[in-house]
């Protein structure tokens, strides 16, 4: 069953990728030749270097159900992760790449006194999003329409920011680590969580698929160290950053 999921997942990536590409051509915010190298795409990549590592695909509003799929709790223990994140009921947490806010809806009751910001580039997502908020009543979940290069956060507005296998797909990975890390409150942690690209057993694609070394090399660039890597999960890295 987990494999015919992945297999999904790849088919609604590349459907997804079209208009993905199609806007990094458009959109340029930094000097791209200083901070990127372009060649040939690979079946699941974009073409665009970054840090060495080729930008893997992004799975489009099409692969909805991949992320909402009844195994995902089973197959990615979320329980685990939300109890790795130790969260406080003040915490504003912005959960990039919500998606459809399978993550999202999961933290919001942690925060009673607290919200989650719900970021995602794709108008469909943030529909999923609201339809998920009236379904079940909740007030502390606000939906944020970014763009590839800036989540639209507020400056100093966050105390953690999590990227739930999201942070390989960014196209400008360079731009919205710099807004995310301007968005952090004093103190404030940017959680990656990504399957481990060390292990050949994880049957991820391995552009989709990050390691510790890679994540420190890249979050370094934007100005973050590696505080803690919890691998509690039983394919995914759970890598805490901070300034």
């Amino acid at each position: 069953m987990q494999r015919l999921w992945i297999l999904l997942f790849i088919f609604f990536t590349a459907c997804g990728q079209g208009s993905s590409q199609q806007q990094s051509a458009t959109t340029s915010p930094t000097d791209s030749t200083k901070v990127y190298r372009f060649g040939e795409a690979s079946r699941d990549g974009i073409g665009k270097i970054y840090q060495n590592r080729e930008i893997a695909q992004v799975m489009g509003h099409l692969g909805a159900s991949w992320l909402e799929r009844p195994e995902r709790e089973r197959e990615e223990r979320t329980d685990l992760l939300l109890k790795a994140l130790n969260l406080k009921p003040t915490d504003v947490v912005a959960d990039i790449g919500a998606g459809t806010g399978f993550f999202t809806f999961l933290m919001s009751p942690k925060l009673p006194q607290g919200k989650v910001l719900a970021v995602d580039i794709q108008p469909e997502m943030i529909t999923y999003l609201n339809e998920g908020k009236v379904k079940r009543k909740i007030t502390n979940v606000q939906p944020v329409l970014g763009t590839e290069s800036d989540p639209k956060l507020p400056a100093s507005s966050t105390d953690l920011a999590i990227l739930i296998d999201a942070y390989h797909e960014f196209s400008y990975p360079r731009e919205m680590m710099g807004h995310i890390v301007t968005a952090l409150k004093p103190g404030g942690r940017v959680v990656l969580v990504e399957y481990r690209a060390e292990d050949p057993n994880v049957p991820i694609k391995e552009l989709h698929k990050l390691s510790v070394a890679q994540a420190t090399k890249e979050m370094k660039a934007a100005g973050l160290k590696l505080i803690k890597n919890d691998d509690r999960l039983p394919q995914q890295h759970i890598m805490f950053f901070g300034k």
